[in-house]
């Protein structure tokens, strides 16, 4: 075996790992960020959009994304039946619309109340999301679902 395919195998083993998934969530959670700040960006700055509306169609694209990734990606959840995708759905836009309403309400408080710049405003607001996401999907969204 040489030391390419050993080190490759230990990378792979380490992300499949408990600490791999949280660094799968920040790889996931990346993209997500390039997305949602890449529309915002896009509709404030070349499409001259308020930013409240530029702001809910970043974060409702961000959202589509986020759960194809992170039950594929990140959290690896498999749902047997219907009934437990539909919940675990309906649990993960439940939690992505409180933190959109948190980054919605952030932003513009950091814009329009405080006086920021418009960009920094966002990024600001997105790292308290991301820091809320996780902890809702890994705690309520992604977990075991018992059927009955």
């Amino acid at each position: 075996m040489t030391g390419f395919s050993r080190a490759a195998r230990a990378v792979f083993s380490f992300l499949r790992g408990p600490r791999g998934e949280a660094i799968r969530y920040l790889a996931v959670g990346g993209c997500t960020t390039l997305i949602d700040y890449g529309v915002f960006y896009l509709m404030t700055v070349y499409l001259r959009q308020d930013v409240t509306l530029s702001n809910v169609v970043s974060v409702s694209v961000a959202i589509v994304f986020a759960y194809i990734t992170n039950k594929v990606v990140v959290f690896r959840s498999k749902t047997a039946r219907f009934r437990q995708f539909l919940l675990e759905s309906a649990r993960f836009l439940g939690a992505r619309l409180a933190t959109m309403a948190l980054e919605v309400g952030a932003v513009y408080l950091f814009v329009n109340v405080i006086g920021q710049n418009e960009q920094l405003g966002k990024i600001e607001a997105i790292v308290l999301v991301i820091i809320a996401n996780y902890v809702l999907s890994k705690f309520f969204v992604f977990r075991k679902v018992q059927e009955k």
